[in-house]
């Protein structure tokens, strides 16, 4: 079924799978870049090196840093610098050395060592550190953020488990909307928001066409990992609740009194079958589904799992006082 010609999605839907393929948020404190391609350049702690190397099928797509503890680093220079060769690692090129702390910034100073900080997210890399210091108000010491800081290359890079090529960006998004139609009432709430019924239905079929010939319709594999249920509706993966499409488009409810007027968070996010955590590439197709803001809420980064373990230690506990 070819593209041109194909109906478009609500505006707010679209963007809201679009955005499923960037990062979080990340501010000027942090080395992070804010929102950007899940593709875009990975920074991976030295301690996690060989873990999240071993754990990538192919390499990342707009490359690698490491991030090494200057401690490590001027213990002794020539002996770690050759450590680092050996793993295919140069300060400069696919390694910086990261300063988090007051401490590794007194003790290991690296404009008084004569080392510059980085200034481009390309091999090699512009300098040999990267600082985000905190101030500390009580010694009256201002922050030391070196590296990354103007406007035009704010961030080194994205966490290194929020990573996806764009291939499995691409993927996800499809399967993104598949579950967005498998909503019992994703037709009346498309229209309701300007689509006309006959345009959703063209476009419901476009897509569950892509998502067949991409392997993204598995009924099974679907009920599985708790994002469909057998009636082939979506579900909250926590709650198992079915998900009305309403909540795609409506705000969470604001506790009264403390309401804010640019809440911007829906009653439905993308949610993370598996958690995303170091080791693992988790944003990836069949682990991503659709679910309620306040079970994501509870999830976090503890997975389904713990966390429906935690709750029913909560019930069980709170039955023996009944």
């Amino acid at each position: 079924m070819p593209r041109v010609n194909t109906p478009k999605l609500p505006k707010f839907i679209q963007t809201k799978i679009y955005k499923t393929g960037q990062t979080r948020g990340a501010d000027n404190d942090v080395i992070f870049q804010n929102r950007v391609g899940r593709n875009s350049r990975v920074l991976i702690p030295y301690s996690n090196y060989e873990q999240s190397i071993e754990a990538l099928d192919a390499e990342f797509e707009k490359g690698f840093t490491v991030l090494i503890p200057p401690e490590l680093y001027f213990e002794n220079i020539i002996e770690f610098t050759n450590s680092l060769r050996e793993q295919g690692l140069v300060i400069g090129e696919n390694a910086l050395l990261f300063y988090e702390t007051r401490q590794q910034w007194e003790a290991h100073n690296p404009i008084d060592n004569g080392l510059s900080a980085a200034q481009t997210r390309e091999t090699p890399l512009g300098g040999e550190f990267v600082s985000r210091v905190a101030s500390t108000t009580s010694e009256n010491r201002n922050r030391e953020n070196h590296g990354y800081t103007t406007s035009g290359m704010k961030g080194a890079g994205i966490r290194v488990y929020e990573y996806a090529s764009k291939n499995t960006i691409d993927l996800t998004r499809i399967q993104l909307e598949y579950l967005f139609w498998s909503c019992y009432d994703s037709i009346e709430e498309c229209v309701n928001y300007g689509m006309s019924r006959e345009d959703a239905l063209l476009r419901k079929a476009y897509n569950r066409t892509l998502a067949d010939e991409d392997g993204l319709t598995e009924i099974q594999r679907l009920v599985n990992n708790r994002m469909i249920n057998n009636a082939e509706y979506t579900v909250c993966p926590l709650c198992l609740e079915q998900l009305s499409s309403k909540g795609f488009f409506e705000k969470v409810a604001q506790a009264e009194g403390r309401s804010v007027h640019d809440l911007t968070v829906t009653q439905i996010n993308l949610f993370h079958i598996k958690e995303i955590r170091f080791g693992e590439y988790n944003h990836k197709e069949y682990n991503l589904s659709w679910g309620h803001h306040h079970c994501n809420v509870v999830v976090k980064d503890s997975g389904i799992e713990q966390t429906l373990e935690w709750m029913r230690g909560v019930v069980s506990r709170n039955d023996v006082l009944e």
